[in-house]
């Protein structure tokens, strides 16, 4: 029997698209897979084993070798700084990083104000503009910062820019495009190199194939 997988996925979008990257790379997830509720998923027909954490922890988790491996989007990998091997660009998830705020308004001079879920981003990235700001961290809700005065910009995800619009904000800067990679936890790269390196050419072959349709 081949090893078992452990794969560390966040909830939500990127665990939809990574599933159907999966099911295209020929391997057996059931029907139901997408509509579990459960945190952990065996699925025996592949030896694998699914943590679903947010999106946040993956990284977390492949780090400490709970998780042989990792479905997170670069914005997390960037933020977080995990002890992580990147194997591969998934291409899926595609979004960007980007400085928004009120339209037709300047930070201001004194203390500017930087409201985002990413402090460690948005502090390099302010730090390589020769801007000192303070970064307020928020957990959610990050477009009422600038509504309500807590802050002069945000640094979020856009993906199609309508939550900024909805809100009435406009983006000034782009900072890094952003998708999903796979990583792994460098002792399991060694100890299962043979498992890891079949998964990563299955799935490198349809990316492979879905970049030569275009």
């Amino acid at each position: 029997m081949r090893e078992r997988l452990t794969i560390a996925m966040p909830k939500g979008r990127i665990f939809n698209d990574a599933v159907e990257i999966l099911c295209q790379a020929g391997f057996r997830l059931p029907p139901e897979f997408d509509d579990s509720r459960k945190l952990i998923i065996d699925v025996p027909e592949e030896n694998f084993r699914f943590i679903l954490a947010k999106p946040m922890d993956v990284p977390i988790y492949v780090e400490h070798g709970v998780a042989d491996l990792g479905i997170a989007g670069k914005d997390v990998l960037l933020e977080e700084e995990r002890i992580v091997y990147e194997l591969l660009d998934l291409k899926i998830s595609a979004c960007y990083l980007a400085v928004a705020g009120l339209p037709n308004t300047k930070m201001n001079d004194i203390a500017p104000k930087i409201a985002t879920k990413y402090p460690n981003v948005a502090s390099a990235y302010f730090r390589e503009q020769g801007e000192q700001v303070e970064v307020i961290k928020l957990n959610g809700s990050i477009e009422l910062a600038p509504l309500i005065g807590l802050a002069d910009r945000i640094v979020d995800i856009v993906s199609t820019g309508r939550t900024l619009k909805e809100n009435g904000l406009v983006e000034y800067e782009k900072i890094v495009e952003i998708t999903s990679r796979l990583i792994v936890n460098p002792a399991s790269f060694q100890l299962k190199d043979d498992r890891i390196r079949e998964l990563v050419e299955r799935l490198s072959e349809i990316k492979r194939l879905q970049s030569s349709e275009f």
